[in-house]
This record gives C-alpha cells, sequence and structure tokens, in this order.
C-alpha cells in the first residue's frame, strides 16, 4: 500500500508549524493551489511544501516515509553568504554566524505572512508564487 502526502511549512514560534494533508502525485501545482488556503496561528501563510510517500507492506504494523521530495518555496529571495557578508549589517550577525557553522551557502526569505528564512539546499526549487493575504477575522 502506498499514499502520498504534502506536508505544508508555516512560520512559527520557535519551529515551523507543519500542516499534512493526502495529494495524489505529487503535483506542484495542485499543492500551491492547497497552500493558498493555509493559514495557521497567527494568520501565518505556508512558505514552502514538501512531499512524501508513505508505505507498508501486508506484515507491517504502520507505513513508513520511503520517497521525500526537495522542499518548494512559495516565493522568496534567494541571498547568497556573500551578500550577506558584504552588507556587514549588524542586526545579521547570528544569521551570518549560522551560515558559515552549517556550511549554508544560500538561504531564502519568504514574505508570504511572517519573515521566514531557511536555507536553500542543493536541489530545492523557489517557486514564482505569491501567496494571497489570510482572510481577515
Amino acid at each position: 500500500m502506498e499514499q502520498h502526502f504534502v506536508i505544508f511549512y508555516s512560520p512559527g514560534t520557535f519551529m515551523a508549524e507543519q500542516t499534512t494533508k493526502p495529494i495524489e502525485s505529487w503535483d506542484t501545482d495542485q499543492a500551491v493551489e492547497m497552500a493558498s488556503e493555509i493559514v495557521e496561528r497567527y494568520s501565518a501563510r505556508p512558505y514552502g511544501f514538501q512531499f512524501i510517500t508513505r508505505s507498508r507492506n501486508d506484515d507491517d504494523l504502520d507505513s513508513k516515509v520511503t520517497d521525500r521530495s526537495p522542499m518548494y518555496f512559495l516565493g522568496g529571495e534567494v541571498e547568497t553568504i556573500e551578500e550577506i557578508r558584504d552588507r556587514a549589517n549588524p542586526d545579521e550577525t547570528i544569521l551570518l554566524s549560522n551560515m558559515e557553522c552549517n556550511g549554508w551557502d544560500r538561504i531564502v526569505v519568504n514574505k508570504n505572512s511572517w519573515r521566514w528564512t531557511q536555507p536553500l539546499n542543493e536541489g530545492d526549487v523557489v517557486l514564482d508564487v505569491s501567496l494571497a493575504p489570510p482572510p481577515a477575522p
């Protein structure tokens, strides 16, 4: 048995909020459409998503993740470590230190709702997407 899911990531207080939904296939257009309907705490909108496939055999008690896509960012600006160094902004010293210590050469800054900065890993994709603001309460 096999089932595909999409995990949406939104800015959270200490860590990203996650919402997982079933999806028929790893369809980025459908996932982008689904993302437009997600609003987390404090009106946070998703900054990205990732597909997973869960599988199990008849003898397995529970399913396990058997495949995982790269991260798909819902828009955002890519910045390199050189750009951050050249800016020499005192407010970015922790960011720069984190990038150097962890070997990150690029990040994505997304502002779909709250500003969220995330490493851009090999294979990750930044989609040309802009989510609408969440509906007023």
